[in-house]
């Protein structure tokens, strides 16, 4: 506190000193011990004695010290996580979900954001977590390439990665992209379109060729045609370009790897005199906030981002808790608006 200073004073400022375990057992008329059991959340703590502690942190605004927590139970309960990559929805809500899963878990989070997926950076940022005793790491990156280098290291704790494929000695979690695809094109074969086809994401992610394998597949169990009009970056920009520059000769109906895109090229199409559904029908995926407000609003493909982002946590903590976790990939939602139309 400040006080009005005299001539010839210091003025000099109290500091109010920082509430300790002590304080709040004596509040709350308990041990110590039981303290420390009610912030780890151990068992055999009657409720009310529960209530009692938890007021007492209240009212002294206790905080834990995480390096005092670790020496006690040898648990730093921290998580590197790596992203890489630039602002594409997908990931990065995946990693808001993530962390308020770790934050709800009582874990902190040492984060890495990186734009690309330079080698040298990622090895510094594991280098960095592993003197920080993280427990386990996380990778969430559109780009294969990320996850390769980080299973390279062969670390000696666990790691998750946000993937749509199963790997070896990897913990992987995701949604089912190629499932997903396959409606996706289901969807427009079931509104009689026989041509169509396919705008990509980038080659070197795995989201992106698990679409297109799942386009292709649907194709060819259903005996129909289609054409990759390009390989976009997952930009808005992209689908523009490739949609100024595709052929419109029998152009019904477009798959496309990601709703961004897919706004690029309804624009582009438009432009160049064709309509949306009228002319062309397209179905996205994502289903970004944006998707339904577009015009026309956008059929898509609905991943649930909450539920994989909390899904790579739990994973997580379980391996690192030494369990086999089997976490079964979920599968995208068709969400039909008025991007397409029957035809025939």
């Amino acid at each position: 506190m400040w006080r009005i200073a005299e001539r010839g004073d210091t003025v000099t400022e109290e500091t109010p000193r920082q509430s300790t375990i002590f304080d709040v057992a004596r509040l709350a008329g308990v041990s110590h011990q039981t303290v420390s059991r009610v912030l780890n959340n151990l068992p055999n703590v009657r409720p009310s004695t529960r209530q009692r502690v938890e007021d007492a942190i209240k009212k002294l605004r206790y905080v834990p010290s995480p390096a005092a927590r670790a020496l006690v139970t040898r648990r730093s309960r921290t998580i590197g996580l790596i992203a890489t990559g630039g602002p594409e929805f997908g990931p990065s809500t995946t990693l808001l979900y993530f962390n308020a899963a770790a934050r709800h878990a009582s874990w902190s989070v040492f984060t890495a954001n990186m734009i690309d997926s330079e080698p040298n950076s990622i090895r510094t940022a594991i280098g960095a977590f592993l003197r920080q005793n993280v427990e386990g790491i996380a990778v969430i990156t559109a780009h294969q390439g990320t996850v390769d280098i980080v299973a390279g290291m062969e670390l000696t704790i666990p790691l998750v990665a946000l993937e749509a494929t199963s790997r070896p000695g990897i913990t992987t979690v995701g949604a089912d992209q190629y499932a997903g695809a396959r409606r996706a094109v289901a969807h427009l074969a079931e509104l009689g379109h026989r041509d169509i086809a396919h705008l990509a994401g980038p080659s070197d992610s795995v989201d992106s060729r698990e679409r297109s394998r799942g386009w292709r597949d649907e194709l060819s169990e259903r005996g129909l045609s289609g054409q990759i009009i390009g390989d976009g970056d997952w930009t808005p920009s992209s689908g523009y370009r490739f949609g100024a520059e595709c052929d419109l000769d029998r152009l019904t109906a477009v798959f496309v790897s990601n709703d961004q895109m897919s706004v690029g090229l309804i624009h582009a199409l438009t432009e160049r005199g064709r309509t949306v559904p009228g002319d062309v029908s397209i179905v996205g995926f994502d289903d970004i906030p944006e998707s339904a407000y577009l015009a026309p609003p956008l059929t898509t493909m609905r991943q649930d981002f909450q539920q994989i982002g909390e899904g790579m946590l739990a994973a997580l903590l379980a391996r690192i808790n030494g369990e086999s976790p089997t976490i079964a990939p979920s599968i995208p939602q068709l969400i039909e608006r008025a991007s397409t139309r029957r035809i025939g």
